[in-house]
């Protein structure tokens, strides 16, 4: 195992994930993420003696559950990590887990690079610009998005909560992505268009010009200008029909230390200065839309506003 990797897997299970020597961890990987599974579970068994690494092959689609004996065995941890190939944050697997007070860390698409570079941050400033944005959008009815790119949406955000990835988990049922930095929210409704120019999945990162437009009415996603985006869309409705064009998450980039975006959605929805909007599931981030595929579009240069008021963003 590469010293980058066990720096950065002791600052998950030390600093972020806090683990003490009585707790049970359970690392959850896949082929294709077994080197940072690996360094964690490494990591994790200096701290623990109840230490467990579980791999499985990669899902096709983000939001995939995983196998049940995974599940479970996130569900009876105390804490979970899982660095894996498609994300299993918005998982009913994951949801249980929390909701039966494990807590944990997904790392969905790290690669090592991001791994290494991701967790070299500052978590105590990331928190200070969660606290500060959610002052900001806590308490607003309706949030508009625009950006120079095309985008002008609004979102109805109803009764739903805002929440925050700080990457501080340390209390029974936290849960956060790592690397970290956003705040975010499963809008009741929404209407406009958005015009991803950073990252999104299954391209990556954007040329310089390149642009992927979406149109949403009544918060579904009425049409995609991208056919490889929109086959993955009508794959996912072919199983659980107008779910998979559910308008499911607004995201607000928070972590200052991501300068530049790099094409990995996990690491370029944190920077800060950007917003990312999602298509899809989102029964786990406090919404209702039960669907196999969420996918994350990042949005360059936004302007935030909560109830007409500009909200002051954070930068890199």
């Amino acid at each position: 195992m590469a010293a980058d990797l066990s720096d950065a897997a002791a600052t998950a299970v030390e600093q972020c994930l806090n683990v003490a020597p009585d707790e049970s961890v359970v690392v959850v990987t896949d082929d294709e993420r077994e080197p940072i599974g690996e360094a964690l579970y490494a990591a994790a068994s200096a701290v623990t003696d109840d230490a467990t690494v579980l791999r499985y092959p990669p899902a096709e689609q983000h939001g995939t559950e995983p196998p049940a004996p995974v599940a479970a065995a996130m569900r009876e941890a105390d804490v979970f990590l899982a660095p894996t190939t498609k994300s299993l944050s918005h998982t009913r697997a994951r949801g249980a887990a929390c909701d039966a007070g494990a807590r944990g860390a997904t790392l969905p698409g790290i690669i090592e690079s991001v791994f290494t570079t991701g967790l070299d941050a500052d978590y105590a400033a990331i928190d200070a610009a969660c606290d500060d944005v959610l002052d900001q959008v806590g308490d607003a009815d309706e949030v508009r998005v625009t950006a120079p790119a095309g985008t002008d949406i609004t979102f109805g955000i109803g009764d739903r909560e805002w929440l925050a990835d700080t990457g501080m988990v340390r209390e029974p049922g936290d849960f956060s992505n790592l690397p970290a930095g956003e705040v975010f929210v499963a809008p009741e409704t929404a209407t406009g268009t958005f015009v991803v120019d950073g990252t999104m999945m299954p391209h990556g990162l954007l040329d310089e010009g390149q642009t992927l437009a979406f149109e949403v009415e009544d918060g579904f996603v009425t049409e995609i200008g991208d056919d490889e985006i929109r086959a993955d869309v009508e794959a996912a409705a072919e199983e659980v029909g107008d779910a998979a064009y559910n308008l499911a998450e607004l995201g607000i980039g928070t972590n200052g230390g991501v300068e530049e975006l790099v094409g990995s959605v996990l690491l370029d929805e944190k920077a800060g200065g950007t917003v990312h909007i999602a298509i899809g599931d989102n029964a786990g981030i406090g919404g209702e839309t039960d669907a196999p595929l969420h996918l994350d579009g990042i949005i360059r240069n936004p302007t935030v506003y909560a109830d007409g008021e500009p909200v002051d963003l954070p930068s890199a």
